[in-house]
């Protein structure tokens, strides 16, 4: 357990996140950036801009609600996507910026990860399965811009992510935003076209076709826009969206489930709190699921991490 305060800044290309994590529970604030009615995203100048005005009121709002009263250890941020080679947002400098400007000023260590691996911790953490930070497990990273399917295993008090598949293109939250601004819903449009999809009792999706563990789903925000055009109800084609993105995520999981058999699997990324998906994969497959606050981009999953890297990989 660390002996202060660890601090985690997230500054995605969605949301503004800052949190606080003692070793056992954490506190976090919150905001989503704002986009354009109609708009299906922003510049990555604007997101940096909204981050770089919001940080210092969520801070603020993290001392107010008492996260912040013992010192803290250590700082660290989210300061790439994926922590690969040539992975880079400008949006993640704001993060970065501001935690090792932190660091820094209080002298104490600076812990830089991915926003990905940020996910995956978070996961792992609000789940009550921390476990899966110390041992191989399968996990998917579905979000508005990343769908992957991982081989993740403990690294030096982080986590290593080697991808093994998902999308060739258009990632899943792309389809289910898209769908959802075509249906009048506002952006981001997960929540909307879940509580749609809710509403149908229709099956009908469409098989995309699985090559290895890699799918595409381009072609399906066509189908969904060919569904609207021929007159079905909303709530169905929100549902056939939904049942399209699962069908391959639990295809392409039960291949890689051949491939490392017995391994526990791990949903992360704001698709992941997906009634539907928690319902259908959960089931098949017994898959750890974070509740839906700790899905979506947030800085708790840092925390997690720079609290694990100060204290020499373990809580």
């Amino acid at each position: 357990m660390s002996s202060g305060i660890c601090l985690g800044l997230d500054t995605s290309n969605y949301t503004t996140s800052a949190a606080c994590f003692d070793g056992e529970t954490g506190r976090q604030a919150a905001r989503l950036l704002e986009v354009a009615p109609g708009a299906l995203g922003l510049r990555q100048s604007e997101a940096l801009f909204q981050h770089v005005k919001r940080l210092p009121g969520l801070l603020e709002s993290l001392r107010e609600d008492g996260a912040l009263e013992m010192p803290v250890s250590v700082v660290g941020a989210s300061t790439k996507p994926r922590w690969v080679e040539g992975s880079y947002m400008p949006c993640f400098l704001a993060g970065e910026s501001v935690g090792r400007s932190i660091a820094a000023s209080l002298g104490v260590p600076f812990f830089a990860c991915s926003h990905q691996q940020g996910h995956i911790a978070a996961a792992a953490w609000a789940s009550g399965r921390i476990d899966l930070l110390d041992r191989p497990c399968l996990a998917w990273h579905l979000s508005g811009g990343t769908t992957e399917l991982l081989l993740v295993e403990p690294e030096a008090g982080n986590v290593r992510a080697v991808k093994l598949g998902g999308t060739s293109d258009l990632s899943a939250g792309q389809l289910i935003d898209r769908t959802g601004v075509a249906l009048g819903l506002s952006f981001p449009a997960g929540k909307g076209v879940d509580a749609l999809a809710a509403e149908s009792g229709e099956g009908a999706h469409f098989r995309v076709k699985l090559n290895g563990l890699t799918f595409s789903l381009s072609g399906v925000e066509n189908q969904v826009k060919g569904l609207l055009h021929r007159g079905a109800p909303p709530q169905d084609a929100a549902r056939y969206a939904l049942l399209t993105v699962i069908d391959a995520v639990e295809r392409a999981t039960e291949r890689a489930l051949e491939r490392h058999p017995g391994l526990p699997v791990l949903f992360s990324g704001g698709v992941s709190s997906n009634a539907l998906l928690r319902t259908m994969a959960g089931r098949r497959f017994e898959a750890v699921f974070a509740p839906p606050v700790y899905s979506t981009d947030n800085a708790m999953g840092v925390a997690v991490l720079a609290c694990r890297a100060l204290a020499g990989g373990r809580l």
